[in-house]
């Protein structure tokens, strides 16, 4: 096994378990690693393909909790806006873009984690304004989560809530980039990396409060934040 595919794997690994306590973050933690290795679209389809595998343990746990509207809420115009910034992004200067967005999630965490909150940003037009901002940063930067996973934490949902809604809304997103994008099988390490981070993840949910549950959700967010700045710097 070489160093770019043992970093791989255990980015895979670290991403599953963020993915199963928080409800996002596979993405934002393997997919650096993965584009190493495997080059930009076979690493983009194989984090989607385990992406969305590994949202199936900790969502049938809490299945239940998923809230289906916001779920559709966020969808629509996320891949509305993908499509459309994806049109455009040849004339616009996506590191510039990456980085005004992720200084815009460092700003949001930083509020929530202050405990300040934005009521009037909880309702239907601050849902689509998360979706719409989820799909355009999924474009320019490859970290679509922060959004969404924000307005969560700002309407105040409980953890079982925001994990389902958001493992939910994330495998649809994968589904589409899949369908659009091709069938790519992922390497066999990175499948049983995935499978040990989904076990040791949903095994540690359990374990964890859930203020602790929502300092996780704010540092993934702050983590793809800061990961969009100085790329979109670099």
């Amino acid at each position: 096994m070489t160093g770019l595919e043992l970093l791989a794997v255990a980015a895979v690994a670290a991403g599953s378990v963020a993915q199963a306590i928080t409800g996002f973050g596979f993405a934002l933690v393997a997919a650096p690693a993965l584009v190493a290795w495997l080059g930009p679209t076979p690493a983009v389809v194989t984090v989607c393909v385990l992406g969305t595998v590994a949202s199936v343990p900790p969502y049938v746990r809490e299945a239940r909790h998923t809230h289906w509207p916001m779920v559709a809420v966020w969808f629509l115009p996320a891949t509305v806006v993908t499509w459309l910034v994806g049109l455009v992004l040849g004339d616009l200067d996506a590191g510039l873009l990456a980085a005004v967005a992720g200084l815009a999630v460092l700003v949001a965490v930083g509020l929530l984690a202050a405990g300040r909150s934005a009521p009037r940003a909880t309702g239907v037009h601050g849902a689509v304004l998360a979706g719409a901002v989820s799909g355009a940063m999924n474009v320019v930067g490859g970290v679509g989560g922060p959004p969404v996973a924000l307005y969560a934490a700002n309407a105040g949902w409980s953890t079982a809530r925001t994990r389902a809604t958001l493992l939910a809304f994330f495998a649809l997103q994968n589904v589409v980039t899949v369908a659009v994008l091709g069938w790519v099988s992922p390497p066999r390490t990175t499948v049983v990396a995935m499978l040990l981070g989904t076990v040791a993840g949903v095994w540690a949910a359990r374990l964890l409060s859930a203020p602790v549950v929502r300092v996780a959700v704010l540092g993934t967010a702050a983590f793809g934040g800061l990961a969009l700045v100085v790329g979109g710097l670099h």
